[in-house]
């Protein structure tokens, strides 16, 4: 619980920090409103971010899809008035350098105010609009130095965030589209819920209508040890049919080993933690290797560890540009596919929902198609 208030915390300072430089650097200094109507806009944003906090981690207020998005948007709103704000200030402060007359100064201004108000609003609408799209299908073919083997598909879901704002429709949506693939393997790579089991047990039912050679596999990501684990877990594997892959490996077809690894903040959760060596103790060192792990940074604790490729998401590629040169900061790899060396790859999924707020900037969501060729 105090880990809990203390996020709630933290992100509400670092919301109001936003608004604030926002609101002092860039809406103030507008040509067009005053100062206290953009003082009052500002308020009233960080209010709802108050609440977003609130529901978040009470959900005291009404379960509605439709709040939820709401509130969530402000977050949005923020990071977007924050990185405009940001641009606003160092060219404002460079053009104060120019020596214009009075009038010409003025006149450019006008402009240039003008021009950051439609490039905010233009930011804003592409955002909510890449929220709202479907996820786009995401075509890879990755080479693990076989020779005569016949292509093998894996379709990857991962970071569905599902229970907030998304919910059994999109669930079923992303089923219909993974069967029409015809995977021989589906994969979850965490991060599938964000509430307790019991209030999303509706949602998840459609993943039962799954369809693939060798079955749909589940790895932990950090939102499930938010919401209770074991509990999410148990239901996965009990109800679904979906095999957990906790801290273990599995053969697929006598051609690969399928590890999956617990997420990497469950040591700090104190229950079901991440452990490299039992997940590869039965692995066949004669077959290639595929690991499944919530987050790209697994790479260094199996750094020691013989595998082929890492199916990671965790990231969601960003989803607001430029946040992404943040996540940067703590995830070695973003989106996409990357080597980590000689031998081994990684593919990151940009994630197929989202969290939080319900805008994508520059960072499409996905449902990931690997094909090993």
């Amino acid at each position: 619980m105090i880990r809990f208030l203390l996020f709630g915390f933290v992100f509400t300072a670092v919301m109001g920090a936003l608004n604030l430089y926002a609101y002092r650097r860039f809406l103030r200094r507008l040509h067009f409103g005053t100062p206290g109507a953009w003082r009052a806009a500002a308020l009233f944003l960080f209010i709802v971010e108050v609440f977003f906090v609130f529901q978040t981690l009470t959900h005291l207020l009404p379960d509605s899809p439709l709040l939820y998005y709401l509130l969530s948007s402000s977050v949005g709103v923020t990071f977007i008035l924050f990185f405009v704000a940001l641009v606003y200030d160092l060219m404002h402060t460079a053009a104060e350098r120019i020596p214009f007359q009075p009038e010409r100064r003025r006149f450019i201004k006008i402009g240039f105010d003008l021009t950051m108000i439609i490039a905010a609003v233009s930011y804003l609408l592409d955002g909510l609009i890449g929220g709202l799209r479907r996820p786009m299908l995401r075509f890879e073919q990755i080479a693990l130095g076989e020779t005569d083997a016949e292509p093998f598909r894996i379709v990857q879901l991962s970071d569905m965030h599902i229970g907030l704002d998304i919910r059994r429709e999109f669930v079923e949506s992303c089923v219909t589209r993974t069967n029409a693939l015809r995977p021989d393997m589906v994969v979850i790579t965490g991060d599938l819920v964000d509430r307790k089991i019991e209030h999303v047990a509706a949602e998840l039912e459609p993943l039962k209508a799954l369809q693939s050679r060798f079955g749909t596999f589940f790895i932990t990501g950090n939102h499930e040890y938010f919401h209770g684990v074991e509990a999410i877990v148990a239901h996965l594997r009990d109800a679904l049919g979906i095999t957990v892959l906790d801290n273990e490996s599995v053969k697929i077809a006598e051609r690969f080993n399928l590890v999956g690894v617990n997420d990497l903040i469950s040591k700090r959760m104190g229950v079901m933690p991440y452990d490299v060596e039992a997940a590869f103790a039965e692995c066949d060192p004669a077959l290639k290797t595929i690991v499944l792990s919530h987050q790209p940074k697994s790479t260094r604790v199996m750094q020691h560890k013989a595998y082929d490729l890492m199916l990671s998401g965790h990231t969601h590629g960003g989803q607001i540009f430029p946040f992404g040169l943040l996540v940067m900061i703590d995830q070695p790899y973003l989106a996409g596919r990357y080597r980590v060396d000689a031998d081994k790859q990684i593919y990151v999924s940009r994630g197929t929902g989202y969290w939080g707020p319900p805008l994508r900037v520059l960072a499409p969501s996905e449902i990931s198609v690997i094909d090993i060729v």
